[in-house]
């Protein structure tokens, strides 16, 4: 099958493709679709000070560690100079748990 040059003579060869595959499902629609996305991260939640009060039980009731009263406190720097000083009616804000 080669030609006067020494190499293969490809003219007629055809070309095409076949395959035993099931047919793909059609595609989905999305054009409906509506996203939103939302975090939580940066929230802090509020919470007032009662009577009895003190930052390591605040941090024991929301994180679960009396230990955690710095995030407390550095969360309150504005309104704190104190760690032993807070106020009954103080509104203090908790950062979310990270």
């Amino acid at each position: 099958m080669a030609n006067e040059t020494g190499k293969p003579d490809f003219s007629d060869v055809q070309g095409g493709v076949e395959s035993t595959a099931p047919d793909a499902p059609p595609k989905a629609d999305f054009s409906d679709v509506q996203s939103h996305v939302g975090s939580t991260a940066d929230k802090a939640t509020s919470y007032t000070v009662v009577a009895g009060d003190n930052l390591s039980k605040i941090a024991k009731h929301f994180y679960g560690n009396a230990n955690a009263w710095k995030r407390i406190f550095d969360a309150n720097r504005d309104q704190l100079s104190d760690p032993d000083r807070i106020r009954v009616g103080q509104v203090l804000k908790i950062p979310a748990e990270s």
